[in-house]
């Protein structure tokens, strides 16, 4: 193959990383060895994919590790001989990039694109295989018209919509975040500010419809994707089975449904809580007298100072104000009184529960702190989920001791229903079943599902993201942006405040916002919020499959050749947010009918951290280790392989206990080797030292399961186990010029292109081979060289090993007893002393127990 580079080495030459870096990046360049856009290219295909980076500033270590474990995968397939889709791109929309713009006076923009420049020459010399023709970014027109277009279709099926309701705000941001985006202390993952609840007219995606299909279908992903993901994604989904009950409030003409997993006790129902900042709270409120209206409206703005995490915690004091209205509970006509109280929330099924003083620690602490009413219904036997025991000396229920009014603790555990009507005597599944028929007879409830997921916001009151494609009429209808008319361009910046305040800058952009109504001609509105930039990375993987096509998102046909993503690699921080919405878009995409499967990516791959003295790295903490220091000190094979050997990629690494320089010293020792070869390309390695053959085809049947088990760290010390052999093999009698040894450099090279491609390509050519190392196929290992001549057995006497034999695999019992007896090492160590045991594990081991 002729190329215009010089890639000779002078004899003598030694490994100097910074030389061989420099050597091949115009090589590479040239050669585009991985482009995958050839029509002809017969090989099976492989997408393997990166979670894409965010262009804040130039790469740092975590990207390091990231890129080098996804990359070991895509290199590893090539040389099992697919055609591997590796793309990359920029998650470029987004708050950092429109913060930083404001700090710096600065278009955010041009902030955004400096930014993925520096990191596209830092991505280029981390020497990552991309298919750098695929190249994207979301912040493109080309790639936003997109996303509007998916709001559209999403628009048009009835999945996207708006309305008025309480939403997250980030009062540093000055803009509302989804559920997801509120960290389980109640403070904003984007600015760490305590995020506050605020009323305003927002953007949703409905995947509430797809609630059943987004947790059934992770059966599917068992065994692929790690156990905590699917997890956490089943828990945050959260469907619990339960019903639907209607309580009549009186003096109102509609029914309050109440969602509840406990219908069998609604005969214990002493109350209702209402959620104070639900709408059915403040309608009940300003039917009741001034006096409630006015309390009311006090404990409303409390309540909007607190966090959900804390009105959700078990320890707090509970808070609230009747709101002078009763509720008929439908089983036995008790008027129950409505409180408003802080620890129901607006968006748990209907904003309402039914309280069960009795049997719910939070109900039964509130009643206690308002004398409300406590009533049994669920007799247990035993002691409860508390701890606390209701039974007398005789083993029999003591009422006393069991009364929740009496003892504080509510009754959790198993039992019999009492004080329920014809329900008394049923055990708690019975009593379920019963009570759903009941009701549904008497039309005052059904069997119901609810979830914890709720509707995805993606109203973002933000200049750098997805405008909107809506167009707002006179009369407040709604009129999408005709299709033809995409992409809805950002307007220029010159002249808006993109400072935070509560309202979207475009809605200043006075000659882009006014628009004429696509229908009639009338004045009209565009929408001035942008979307939530989880949007843009909620389908990227599809774009990938043809980034430059301005006719369509993507191409399905290229969508049945190449997805889903076989294998995708990225952060667990994502194991919610991201994922979730990227397996909603899809399945709608597939409803939609543009694609053929309905879970996005078949097998993930979570890396752990970059950590520094067991902590995360921070500029507070002053342990921030700098990417572009590291490459400079060692060079980027030795980050890549020290990333690689550290441990298990789930594992966190922590860089204080790891050593590049150790990595750099092993890749100069495998570098050497391939220059101290002096046999010719295409010796015959039959010909060569069996036993270091053994060695490197044993390294080749085992590489490949242990690559696909994503053991890589075990890969690295198994090839460091093969350099140390074939060095000992050059520098004893078997000599350089061996065809074995040869063999074994090759394999190292190619086994090396997985984790440090310089040297691997180096090597190569060393060894006498064009490039590209990362196109040439795995070497098949010889079964007959993977059949051992020999193994050692170790012989112990009174636990310490006394001598090692090499025996014949089949070696029997009996026959490796008279060996290991037979040692003279063995018999001064027995010395005479009486063997009083003896245990053989053929051909291992021997031990050797005397009597002192």
């Amino acid at each position: 193959m002729e190329h215009e580079h010089d890639t000779s080495a002078a004899e003598g030459e030694e490994y100097d990383f910074a030389t061989i870096q420099k050597k091949w990046q115009p090589v590479w360049e040239d050669l585009a060895p991985f482009a995958t856009s050839d029509p002809d290219d017969t090989r099976p295909r492989k997408y393997v994919l990166d979670m894409f980076p965010y262009p804040s500033g130039d790469l740092h270590m975590g990207h390091a590790e990231a890129y080098a474990l996804g990359d070991v995968i895509a290199r590893y397939w090539r040389h099992q001989g697919f055609n591997v889709l590796h793309p990359i791109g920029w998650d470029s929309f987004g708050l950092p990039a429109e913060n930083a713009a404001i700090k710096r006076g600065i278009d955010p923009r041009g902030w955004t694109y400096d930014n993925i420049e520096q990191q596209k020459k830092s991505m280029k010399l981390y020497a990552a295989s991309f298919d750098w023709d695929r190249e994207l970014h979301t912040s493109d027109p080309e790639y936003y018209k997109w996303n509007q277009w998916l709001f559209l279709q999403m628009y048009k099926k009835g999945l996207a919509y708006r309305k008025d309701s309480w939403v997250n705000w980030d009062p540093v941001d000055q803009t509302v975040l989804a559920n997801e985006q509120v960290l389980p202390d109640g403070t904003s993952e984007r600015s760490g500010a305590v995020v506050v609840k605020k009323k305003l007219t927002q953007w949703y995606f409905k995947i509430t419809d797809y609630a059943d299909r987004l947790l059934d279908d992770l059966q599917q992903l068992e065994g692929h994707w790690p156990a905590k993901v699917l997890s956490m994604q089943r828990n945050w989904i959260g469907r619990s089975q339960g019903a639907d009950v209607d309580f009549a409030i009186e003096g109102r003409d509609e029914p309050v449904s109440v969602f509840t997993t406990r219908p069998d006790t609604l005969h214990g129902a002493t109350f209702m809580v209402v959620a104070p900042d639900a709408d059915l709270a403040a309608e009940l409120a300003a039917g009741s007298t001034p006096e409630v209206q006015a309390a009311f409206q006090d404990y409303l703005v409390q309540v909007q100072k607190s966090t959900e995490m804390e009105r959700q915690a078990t320890d707090r004091e509970k808070t609230g104000v009747f709101l002078g209205r009763y509720a008929i509970n439908p089983v036995n006509g008790e008027r129950l009184p409505i409180w408003a109280a802080d620890y129901v929330l607006a968006d748990y099924g209907h904003g309402a529960v039914m309280a069960v003083p009795a049997h719910d620690q939070r109900d039964l602490d509130f009643a206690l702190a308002f004398g409300l009413p406590v009533r049994v219904v669920v007799e247990t036997t035993g002691p409860d989920t508390t701890g606390a025991d209701t039974t007398d000396a005789a083993g029999e229920a003591d009422p006393a001791a069991s009364d929740p009014a009496v003892t504080g603790v509510a009754l959790a555990g198993e039992g019999r229903l009492v004080n329920s009507g014809e329900l008394d005597g049923l055990t708690k599944g019975d009593a379920i079943a019963r009570m759903i028929e009941l009701l549904e007879q008497r039309g005052t409830g059904r069997a119901a599902t609810n979830y914890r997921l709720r509707d995805w916001l993606i109203s973002r009151q933000r200049y750098w993201g997805t405008p909107i494609p809506i167009i707002h009429g006179e009369d407040g209808s709604e009129i999408p942006v005709p299709e033809d008319q995409l992409p809805v361009l950002l307007p220029p910046t010159e002249g808006l405040d993109l400072k935070p305040k509560g309202t979207s800058p475009l809605g200043a952009a006075t000659d882009w916002v006014n628009v004429p109504n696509p229908i009639d001609g009338t004045p009209a509105r565009r929408d001035a919020d942008t979307m939530d930039t989880f949007v843009d990375s909620s389908w990227y993987y599809l774009r990938f499959l043809n980034p430059n096509d301005d006719t369509q998102a993507f191409d399905p046909a290229e969508a049945r050749r190449w997805a889903p993503v076989d294998q995708y690699v990225g952060g667990v921080t994502h194991a919610i947010l991201h994922l979730l919405y990227a397996r909603f878009i899809t399945k709608v995409l597939y409803d939609l009918g543009y694609i053929t499967f309905i879970e996005p990516f078949t097998a993930l791959l979570n890396q752990g951290m970059v950590l520094m003295d067991g902590a995360a790295m921070s500029k507070s903490k002053g342990n921030i280790v700098q990417l572009s220091q590291q490459l400079e000190e060692h060079g980027v094979d030795a980050v890549r392989l020290t990333m690689a050997f550290a441990g298990p990629p789930e594992d966190d690494i922590d860089w204080a206990d790891v050593s590049p320089v150790g990595s750099a010293k092993f890749l100069a020792r495998a570098w050497r080797i391939a220059r101290d070869v002096t046999s010719a390309p295409g010796a015959d390695p039959a010909t060569g030292d069996q036993a270091l053959r053994r060695a490197t085809h044993r390294f080749l049947a085992d590489a490949p399961g242990l690559v696909e088990a994503f053991k890589f760290n075990v890969v690295v010390a198994r090839l460091m186990e093969l350099v140390n052999a074939t060095r000992k093999a050059i520098d004893s009698g078997v000599g350089p010029a061996d065809a074995a040894v040869r063999e074994a450099a090759e394999v190292t090279a190619l086994t090396l292109n997985l984790f440090s491609p310089y040297t691997a390509e180096d090597m190569w050519q060393h060894l006498g081979h064009e490039p590209a190392v990362a196109l040439v196929p795995w070497r098949t290992a010889d079964p007959a060289l993977l059949v051992e001549e020999s193994v050692t057995a170790v012989v112990q006497v009174d636990g310490k090993v006394r001598d090692r034999l090499e025996v014949a695999p089949t070696i029997a019992d009996a026959d490796l007893e008279e060996q290991a007896r037979a040692s003279a090492a063995v018999t001064r160590a027995i010395g005479e002393r009486q063997v009083v045991k003896v245990i053989v594990r053929a051909p291992r081991l021997v031990s050797i127990v005397t009597k002192p």
